[in-house]
């Protein structure tokens, strides 16, 4: 382990709200270990932002790590060409011309499908009947698994990211990871033959990629692409709505919902943290680091920063988010950015507050997780 100073947590209490804590290490210890996540945690932006990007020390490479034992080596666990490769083949199913050409229309179709029948409902969760099903139906067609329904879409995917967070080594979250894993495969067999244009599967395929790289990316196309979409769609929502001037400022022209989803990715980061593995001995802000460390990039501290964000924990759609990195900043910048912020603000939060205009909270929305985090529940009335 590094010779960084040691910070203790309750991991419950962190994965209720990992933020105070975070604000503690950015002040006291902004490279500390902390026993229970066996992990030295960096926490500063700037830090962060650097060292995403010397692959050479912090490697993405973790062939014991609970990703690749869970999922299979998918390009986020490769580094250099071999990473390089993986990523060019999955390009032309990413990329930001497939996504305005391809994408977008069948996007908008399955959301307004999707709208039709909430317009007929007085009360209705944000998460689960809207952007759980509006997530799904984007990755079903993205990835190329259409048999898949939504709700298997987005079971597997919160299961997946449940066993890749599973850092205390419960049995149960394991089980159903790899019970998610093998429905997934299920699902590339019955459609290798005839994968549709286009897809991830389609590409990877073409490409001339091994199935076993392609299950893998799959995999984590899927467990990147449901969750996140997801938390970040209902979580905007639930956001604009407790801050009612915002959406008044967007409706009125004054800002947008690309503003609103970038401030709402910085202050509550869908993707918490990503993990690194020192692949060499080195040294960081004075800090030992030792070959096989295991280290956390915690991008959920690096967009509360207060070098770079005045009043970071609260939500200001008028902020400067240009210094955040919630998709991150290196070499694995994530390939799904484009599809992301297109399914979000040109889709999904501009069509559900034209059709639903007068959309109330209706109840609390409790968020979760450290890692991973998103609302459970965004409870909502007409």
């Amino acid at each position: 382990m590094s010779n960084a100073p040691i910070t203790h947590i309750d991991v419950a209490a962190f994965a209720a709200d990992p933020y105070p804590i975070l604000a503690e290490m950015r002040r006291d210890a902004p490279i500390t270990y902390v026993p229970e996540l066996k992990a030295t945690l960096i926490t500063r932006r700037d830090d962060i932002h650097r060292e995403e990007k010397r692959v050479h020390v912090l490697s993405s490479l973790q062939p014991d790590g609970l990703m690749t034992q869970l999922m299979g080596e998918n390009m986020m666990r490769k580094d250099g060409e071999a990473h390089m490769r993986e990523r060019r083949a999955l390009f032309p199913a990413l990329s930001p011309r497939t996504v305005a050409d391809h994408w977008k229309p069948m996007f908008e179709n399955a959301t307004t499908s999707i709208l039709n029948t909430l317009k007929e409902r007085k009360q209705f969760d944000v998460t689960t009947d809207f952007a759980m099903p509006v997530s799904a139906a984007a990755l079903k067609a993205i990835t190329g698994l259409s048999d898949m329904t939504h709700a298997e879409m987005d079971r597997v995917s919160q299961h997946m990211i449940d066993g890749c967070a599973n850092y205390v080594g419960i049995p149960e979250i394991t089980t159903r990871c790899y019970a998610a894993t093998a429905l997934i495969d299920t699902h590339i067999d019955r459609m290798s033959a005839t994968p549709p244009p286009k897809s991830a599967l389609a590409v990877m395929q073409t490409a001339g990629l091994p199935i076993d790289s392609i299950r893998a990316n799959i995999k984590l196309v899927i467990s990147g692409g449901q969750n996140e979409p997801r938390a970040a769609i209902a979580g905007t929502v639930w956001a604009l709505l407790t801050h009612p001037e915002q959406l008044t400022m967007i409706r009125n022209g004054n800002a947008s919902y690309r503003d609103a989803f970038a401030e709402y990715v910085r202050w509550i980061s869908p993707i918490g943290m990503s993990p690194r593995v020192i692949a060499q001995d080195d040294r960081i802000n004075g800090i030992d680091f030792h070959k096989g460390d295991r280290v956390f990039l915690m991008f959920s501290s690096a967009g509360r920063d207060a070098q770079y964000f005045e009043d970071a924990d609260q939500f200001d759609i008028t902020r400067d988010t240009s210094a955040a990195i919630p998709f991150g900043a290196g070499p694995h910048f994530c390939a799904g950015a484009a599809a992301s912020r297109c399914l979000i603000t040109q889709v999904a939060l501009p069509m559900l507050f034209d059709a639903l205009p007068d959309l109330n909270l209706n109840g609390p929305a409790p968020f979760t997780g450290w890692a991973f985090r998103g609302p459970t529940a965004v409870p909502v009335a007409r």
